[in-house]
């Protein structure tokens, strides 16, 4: 199942995308109708109900046709900021300095809730805000239920589902500041989406296929299993120290590809559409605007 976040004429839902048939089935209002307070995806994933195969008979009042909704991000704006993962790919980690930078445990930091954007969304960083901004297509894990110290062999059982992001990232401000957080948080800098797929339906997330395309010309071709450290080890140390909840999202790090491995570095422009693909969950696309 396809879960997304939707306006539709200007009011904020949620509900399930059957793509297929090209209708929406509006969760948001059925919810509303049984007055259960669930008005939001990650009110949904924290409230622990249970996929209902049975959603797709509901009755037809709940259906939009999908045409005449706007996409949100899945989680427009998460209760915490969203964790990444540096240099999860061996050739990645290279290109982006030698084989010395490749990481003998997972390099972990986070950019702010206020960095998610929408897939289609144009995203505006002006020259004077960054001169080398750069692209990240990345799995992103959704988690959908709350663990400690969460042993490797559970871990697929904490998740909900898989999306996309677009770790956008300002090169120069990371170089400037000598560490990540900055660089990585400009406002707009998280696109996600098109849609959170449920974990049932991705039989195996370490063997999909992942690309990045600028303006149509292939930048990053890739498979999550190149992952360095893969998704149960990354929930594993994430949870020795920190609760995970419900809601929370894990983009697991990006292959080779990137600008700023080219040389000369290939920085995002003005008017440049980024659009990233990954096998089975689709394709978010979003154009820059300096």
């Amino acid at each position: 199942m396809r879960f997304i976040s939707f306006r539709l004429k200007e009011e904020k839902r949620f509900g399930v995308w059957l793509q297929e048939e090209e209708i929406v089935i509006d969760l948001h209002s059925y919810y509303l109708d049984r007055e259960e307070r669930i008005n939001t995806l990650l009110a949904f994933i924290q409230s622990g109900k249970q996929v209902n195969e049975e959603w797709q008979e509901i009755s037809s009042t709940y259906h939009i046709p999908y045409h005449d909704v706007v996409l949100e991000a899945p989680i427009p704006r998460p209760a915490k900021n969203v964790f990444c993962v540096g240099k999860n790919y061996r050739d990645h980690a290279i290109e982006m300095g030698s084989e010395k930078d490749i990481p003998e445990h997972p390099m972990i930091f986070t950019k702010a809730p206020t960095t998610v954007s929408a897939p289609h969304e144009v995203l505006t960083f002006p020259k004077d805000m960054s001169e080398a901004l750069d692209y990240e297509g990345e799995l992103a894990v959704v988690i959908g239920q709350e663990g400690k110290r969460i042993a490797k062999e559970d871990a697929f059982d904490y998740i909900f589902g898989y999306t996309i992001v677009n770790d956008l990232t300002a090169r120069d401000l990371q170089k400037k500041h000598g560490q990540f957080f900055v660089g990585k948080s400009l406002d707009g800098s998280c696109p996600m989406g098109p849609a959170i797929v449920h974990a049932s339906a991705i039989e195996n997330p370490h063997q999909l296929t992942l690309t990045t395309r600028v303006n149509k010309e292939l930048r990053q071709n890739g498979s999550t299993s190149d992952l360095i450290f893969d998704i149960p080890e990354l929930i594993h140390v994430l949870s020795k120290g920190m609760t995970l909840e419900p809601g929370d999202i894990i983009a697991t790090g990006t292959p080779a590809g990137v600008g700023k491995g080219f040389k000369p570095p290939k920085y995002l422009t003005d008017g440049d559409v980024i659009s990233i693909e990954i096998e089975g969950i689709g394709t978010l696309q979003n154009e820059i605007r300096k």
